[in-house]
């Protein structure tokens, strides 16, 4: 069946193709509106959380954060309302918590877009990061996510059969959850599950009229990652160092015109539409021209990856070579 099928794309010109996925795409394409509807963005007192709920706040959105640091969210609110005339909300909660976690949910109350933007990075090699710092960062990026979905999932059913409108879970990944990088073991392993996570969440959701989308920011001007990089071995520098970064308000829109638009992959970048192509798998799509692009792409992305992985590991082995002569 699989080859016959395969046989059949060969042989169907382009219009045929695009005619083909505009019927097999799915889930189907959805406008997810934001004004005057509630948005809950965690991470949401600094960085690209801070960026994503000021614009949301400026479209009109009912905007609540959550994060750990309650002054923190108190700042981060008095910069929403400088900036939108808008007030927000503000929960503290570590994600961590599932019980403080259901706790700020209902104290907010039914979301319409949850936007799982919380999450930590320290870059090390596997063998020398002790356990529990792969453990803190597993549970805040990983279990943190399952928290929130299960929190907010019932009355966010209840809410899109009241409205009739798509509501939206959108998970913030990173292009480190695309492609592993040396330096990134633990991170990786976190960001990369929140893939399979969203996959098939958005089976479980879907008859629901709930959107799943994954954002795939690159290294972003924050905070936090000044502060991360400060532990960054060398090698992850050449190696990562190489891709352009970002600034939070560009990843923000990036962010919020994907989930509007009821994208399950949003990248960020040039870099991060490319990536997208190359790991495309069996990720659901929802437009047709993105299903033709990564199916004409896919030969030609998966000879880049090889290039680009010569590259790498040729970079380890001239690294490596070099401090041994030095030691």
């Amino acid at each position: 069946m699989a080859a016959a099928l395969f046989s059949l794309l060969i042989l169907v010109p382009p219009v045929g193709l695009l005619a083909a996925l505009a019927f097999l795409a799915r889930p189907r394409a959805a406008r997810i509106p934001l004004k005057g509807r509630h948005v809950l963005i965690t991470g949401g007192s600094s960085g690209i959380g801070l960026a994503m709920a000021t614009a949301a706040a400026r479209e009109g959105a009912r905007v609540s954060i959550l994060a750990r640091n309650a002054a923190r969210l108190e700042e981060a609110r008095g910069a929403i309302r400088a900036a939108t005339g808008q007030d927000v909300g503000v929960h503290a909660a570590d994600v961590r918590d599932a019980d403080a976690v259901a706790g700020a949910l209902a104290e907010a109350g039914p979301v319409d877009v949850l936007v799982c933007n919380h999450g930590v990075f320290v870059p090390q090699e596997l063998e020398k990061q002790e356990m529990e710092e792969v453990k803190w960062m597993v549970d805040i990026n990983l279990m943190g996510t399952f928290h929130l979905v299960k929190a907010a999932l019932p009355a966010m059913k209840e809410r899109t059969k009241e409205t009739r409108l798509p509501a939206s879970i959108a998970i913030m990944s990173s292009q480190a959850g695309q492609v592993g990088v040396y330096g990134y073991t633990a991170y990786s392993a976190s960001k990369f599950a929140l893939r399979g996570l969203g996959e098939a969440l958005q089976h479980e959701v879907i008859a629901d009229n709930i959107h799943v989308s994954l954002i795939f920011p690159p290294d972003t001007e924050t905070p936090g990652f000044a502060e991360e990089n400060k532990r960054r071995p060398e090698l992850t520098n050449i190696i990562a160092g190489s891709s352009g970064g970002m600034k939070a308000d560009d990843v923000a829109r990036k962010a919020l015109d994907g989930i509007k638009s009821g994208k399950f992959i949003v990248p960020c970048n040039f870099e991060g539409a490319m990536l997208a192509v190359a790991t495309a798998g069996l990720s659901p799509q929802s437009s047709p021209l993105t299903a033709f692009l990564e199916i004409i792409g896919a030969g030609i992305m998966r000879f880049a990856a090889i290039c680009f992985q010569f590259n790498w590991f040729m970079t380890i082995e001239n690294w490596y070579a070099k401090n041994k002569k030095h030691a």
